[in-house]
């Protein structure tokens, strides 16, 4: 008995010893373990067996699984940086446009200074004599007119290399360059008014003017670099403030098509006179009023200069070049101007005026108009004409305007739980009257959840005309006014604004790889880096979310820049909140 107790115990503990075996093997290995398994009365053939991970398993399946969500998180983001870059609008042409028109302007008005208008019959009469053939004459005054061009577009292609378009883009805001703008066209306005005269070197004239006598191409090219040398004295004012101009445009190509459009009008008149020089004979004589060109663009240039004084006290908020003051001194230069034109006044060098001029005269109604057209600015009138170029109405001390007419009261008493805006302090001086708007991105969109509204960013700039120009010419008109105010969260993000960021918030741009430091990095580094632009004015619609939204017909609702075109802007704006009712 005891020996088959024995037994049985013994076979127990063997069944157990296996079953343990068993286990173990199946528990390192049971795809394997049961591959070599021979058949038995069981099947197996429906059983499913699952690995049991190991912490190294786990680790490695962790990592494979966020390498692939990274994957796809780049990829959406990549197609939606595609979609904004395929939606946001290059940059218009018209803008070089605009710069070459205003060098053509520039070239016209340069030939009627002392400098040049007299040497346009001695020029063409130079030519028709030397070359002893007209056809002759022709071709040469045509060389005369193509090496002007040459010679001042290279000056234009020089500033463009040697700054390029990043460089141009900050002298538009650098507050260093700005004050050396003013100064700069200060001074030439006092050498137009007579002061004194800016010239070049005499020995480099003198010097041209002996390689001009050779003959061919490179005689014709010698004397057109005598011309724009000897008459630098009257040109260089005028082409400084059209590079200035162009500079502050930002565009890479803007210095050499403004003086493309400047050495063309320039060339122009001394090719048609060599074509028709009969009709030299019908050009005014040389006189006084030559001088008066000048003196008359030396307060121009007075006026102009300005606006940069003013671009540097905005971003710097210096607050003390208000808008009053600014069209203080517009009036006083007109004035003075006006006086000068009908000869109330007259400088050191100026000639007597015995009597007005039919041409004088209009000019001078022209420009006593303009001065009474500003005068009701003092009070707060919105001169729509030229409030591109003023300092924002916000920085108006007495201002007797109102909120634009017939717009309807808020009617959303919801309140946002923010009760102190960030950098709010910073923007007293652009700030629309009636429009409660927000200047942090993070601020907007948590106002935007809690008041249930769609959010439109304004990137915007204290030196942005267009958007000082969008802001009378169309945010005023009662329609637009009441969806910004009643339908949206306005963000207007200041892309120029000097204000230094707390150490804290100081950060390296994934997107450019440079150093944020200022406020107005921080927005222009969020406007380029999302929705691919670096020009302002530029409105993006978001849900609370922060992101672009589709309209009813499933097209991205994309950033938009200035439109001028109350309709056109009117339908963008409703076209959003369709889409973010729609959302809802």
């Amino acid at each position: 008995m005891n020996r088959t107790v024995n037994r049985y115990s013994l076979k127990r503990y063997l069944i157990l010893f296996f079953a343990i075996a068993a286990f173990v093997v199946t528990s390192t290995n049971p795809a394997k373990a049961f591959q070599n398994k021979k058949a038995d009365t069981v099947s197996t053939a429906d059983v499913q067996f699952t690995d049991i991970p190991t912490a190294a398993d786990s680790l490695k399946a962790f990592k494979k699984k966020q390498a692939e969500l990274k994957k796809a998180d780049s990829l959406k983001a990549l197609k939606n940086k595609q979609a904004v870059v395929n939606a946001v609008p290059a940059e218009k042409p018209k803008t070089l446009w605009e710069i070459f028109i205003k060098g053509l302007l520039g070239g016209f008005t340069a030939i009627l200074l002392p400098c040049i208008y007299p040497l346009l019959p001695l020029t063409v009469s130079f030519f028709t004599k030397k070359s002893g053939s007209r056809a002759k004459g022709v071709l040469q005054s045509l060389l005369y007119g193509l090496s002007i061009i040459v010679i001042y577009v290279s000056l234009g292609m020089l500033i463009s290399v040697l700054f390029g378009s990043d460089a141009l883009n900050a002298l538009a805001t650098n507050g260093i360059f700005n004050i050396f703008f003013f100064l700069l066209l200060v001074v030439f306005g006092i050498s137009f008014l007579g002061a004194f005269e800016i010239t070049l070197p005499s020995s480099l004239a003198n010097k041209l003017d002996a390689n001009s006598d050779k003959g061919g191409l490179a005689g014709i090219f010698f004397m057109a670099s005598t011309l724009v040398v000897v008459s630098f004295s009257c040109t260089g004012p005028v082409i400084g403030t059209l590079l200035v101009d162009a500079a502050s445009k930002g565009d890479r190509l803007g210095p050499a098509v403004g003086m493309l459009g400047f050495s063309l009008a320039l060339a122009l008149p001394f090719t048609i006179f060599a074509l028709f020089p009969s009709a030299l004979k019908s050009l005014p004589k040389s006189g006084g009023w030559l001088n008066s060109v000048k003196v008359v663009l030396g307060f121009l240039e007075l006026a102009f200069a300005l606006k940069f004084l003013s671009n540097v006290d905005l971003a710097y908020h210096w607050n003390w070049f208000d808008r009053e003051i600014f069209l203080s001194i517009w009036i006083a230069i007109g004035l003075l101007m006006g006086l000068y034109l009908i000869g109330k006044i007259k400088f050191s060098h100026d000639s007597d005026l015995p009597y007005l001029s039919v041409p004088r005269t209009f000019i001078s109604i022209g420009v006593f108009a303009f001065v009474i057209y500003m005068i009701p600015g003092l009070w707060g009138a919105p001169l729509k004409s030229i409030s591109a170029f003023l300092p924002p109405i916000a920085t108006q001390d007495f201002d007797l305007s109102q909120i634009p007419a017939n717009t309807a009261t808020a009617t959303d008493t919801k309140q946002s739980s923010i009760k102190v805006k960030k950098y709010a302090g910073n923007y007293d001086r652009i700030k629309t009257r009636g429009l409660d708007a927000w200047f942090d991105y993070d601020q907007a969109l948590q106002v935007s959840k809690e008041l249930h509204k769609p959010i439109l960013i304004d990137f915007t700039g204290f030196n942005c005309v267009n958007c000082r120009k969008m802001e009378s010419d169309v945010w005023t008109n009662p329609q637009v006014f009441n969806h910004l105010r009643n339908d949206f969260i306005l963000l207007q993000l200041v892309v120029d604004d000097k204000a230094a960021l707390e150490t804290k918030e100081q950060f390296t741009s994934e997107y450019s790889g440079k150093k944020i430091t200022n406020l107005g990095g921080k927005w222009s580094d969020l406007e380029a880096s999302r929705f691919n632009s670096n020009s302002q004015p530029l409105y993006v619609i978001l849900d609370s979310d922060g992101n672009l939204m589709n309209d009813k017909d499933g097209k991205l609702i994309t950033p938009s820049p200035a439109e001028y075109h109350v309709d056109l802007y009117l339908k963008y704006l409703e076209s959003g909140l369709a889409a973010y009712k729609n959302k809802k």
